[in-house]
């Protein structure tokens, strides 16, 4: 599902990642901690193919996403990867149905099927779709809704970058129960980035991301 292979990415006098090596399969979750400024921003931002590394290759449902064109990235993005964001980044005044339908209708598909699959991800999900704006949910409706946008088009690899980190204890575990309830339920492949060893501990295997190299956890 995701590969990551002899990733090097290099700035004037720093090597942000050196050799970094990540194999994650379907219906498994990985979570990828270390220390700010250890380069999991970058690693994320080169699985997404916004970032071009100085070596390796970074594969995604089978396809180097370090050396496509922009558009058709842009497409193997929506077809194959699903984000949720520490903040969500959800449009506010959009409702929820509007901000889970956006991600469908920018795949192609059809508004009458995007608004339905919309609410029915989210009624699975516990969020009201009566809601006028996505502004007046909680905190921890507001992920709900995010995790939504990002199922919609089925990704076979969902990255979650801090999820939980704007969220309270409580949202916290009701967000994180979702999280890593999906690679089971969905077959995706999970990648989560965080700075709370309770959540990663949840992963099905922890990664350590330190002096630009990934080192697996020993349990």
């Amino acid at each position: 599902m995701l590969e990551v292979e002899g990733l090097r990415v290099e700035v004037p006098g720093r090597s942000l990642l050196d050799d970094a090596n990540l194999t994650l399969r379907s219906g498994e979750s990985v979570a990828v901690t270390g220390p700010s400024g250890s380069g999991k921003s970058t690693l994320l931002m080169c699985v997404l193919g916004l970032n071009r590394p100085t070596a390796g290759q970074v594969r995604v449902a089978g396809a180097d996403v370090t050396r496509m064109r922009p558009r058709k990235l842009a497409r193997h993005r929506r077809a194959h990867i699903g984000t949720i964001f520490q903040f969500g980044e959800l449009l506010p005044e959009l409702t929820p149905v509007e901000n889970v339908a956006v991600a469908a209708l920018l795949s192609g598909t059809r508004r009458s099927a995007a608004f339905e699959q919309a609410a029915s991800l989210l009624a699975r999900l516990g969020v009201s779709a009566d809601a006028v704006a996505t502004s007046q949910l909680s905190g921890g409706e507001r992920q709900r809704t995010a995790v939504a946008r990002a199922l919609i088009n089925k990704p076979s690899l969902l990255i979650a970058d801090e999820p939980t980190g704007a969220l309270d204890e409580r949202n916290r575990e009701s967000v994180s129960d979702l999280l890593f309830g999906l690679p089971k339920e969905t077959g995706c492949g999970l990648l989560v980035v965080t700075h709370d060893a309770a959540v990663a501990a949840r992963a099905d295997r922890i990664v350590r991301l330190s002096d630009g190299r990934l080192t697996e956890a020993v349990a």
